[in-house]
């Protein structure tokens, strides 16, 4: 469960990888680390959020030096237990917050976990953590959903987004707010577990202008890892600001 901090604890750190197997997979993950591992170049990289090292890891395979910072030890702790998970260090901290020793060529952050900061002022915060670990032409990369107003239905505050034999997911979203807390039920080992957590939304243009404050341009913006067009239709983006050379 999460609790109350907004952790991620040991029930759900210990299936979570489980619970996001696709996320594991090479179409998935592979045009990730490409486009990761191109932009780190011969830098080093700071995954923000790092979990419990699906990407961070893969990156690492492709002769990347990668540091991470991870809020949740239970989920630095499942890191921990992969093989050469070593090659990975994990700082425990915030990632609006915590800073690195050195200079990266590359930040980035996956899977909507902006969206985990649940103020303007943390995600503002973030940026501008992100853009002081940045060496002059570094980049900065988020990867996140865009907010499914669309999909409400009117009257209403809830959005199914997936009903499969082993997982029914529903959204809770305050417009007013910019908050969305999203229910998971997981049907496992013949019982059922309950994970649920809380988000911030944002469109991409408050992102571009978190940017700017943190004196950081948007390079590209695509709809995902694949560097496909970002259309009005598009559900998720990957935006790529950089640090200016001087």
């Amino acid at each position: 469960m999460v609790g109350d901090d907004g952790l991620f604890d040991a029930v759900v750190a210990r299936t979570y990888d489980d619970d996001h197997a696709a996320r594991f997979a090479p179409e998935v993950l592979g045009p990730t680390v490409d486009l990761l591992a191109e932009l780190a170049g011969d830098g080093r990289a700071l995954e923000l959020a790092v979990g419990t090292g699906r990407v961070a890891l893969a990156l690492a395979d492709r002769g990347v030096d990668v540091t991470g910072i991870e809020r949740s030890r239970a989920m630095a702790e499942q890191m921990a237990t992969k093989p050469d998970a070593g090659r990975v260090p994990v700082i425990i901290g915030d990632m609006a917050a915590t800073r690195v020793a050195g200079g990266f060529s590359l930040v980035y952050l996956v899977y909507s976990t902006i969206t985990n900061l649940l103020t303007q002022d943390e995600q503002v915060a973030c940026f501008a953590n992100a853009a002081a670990h940045l060496l002059p032409g570094g980049h900065f990369v988020i990867e996140v959903g865009v907010p499914p107003l669309r999909r409400l239905p009117p009257g209403s505050n809830l959005i199914a987004h997936e009903a499969s034999p082993t997982h029914i997911g529903v959204d809770e979203i305050d417009v007013l707010d910019q908050s969305m807390t999203c229910h998971h039920t997981y049907l496992r080992d013949g019982g059922t577990s309950v994970f649920r957590s809380h988000h911030r939304y944002a469109w991409p243009a408050e992102y571009d202008l978190m940017a700017r404050l943190a004196h950081l341009d948007l390079a590209h913006r695509w709809a995902g890892w694949d560097r496909s067009a970002f259309t009005a239709e598009s559900t998720s983006h990957v935006s790529v600001w950089r640090k200016p050379p001087t």
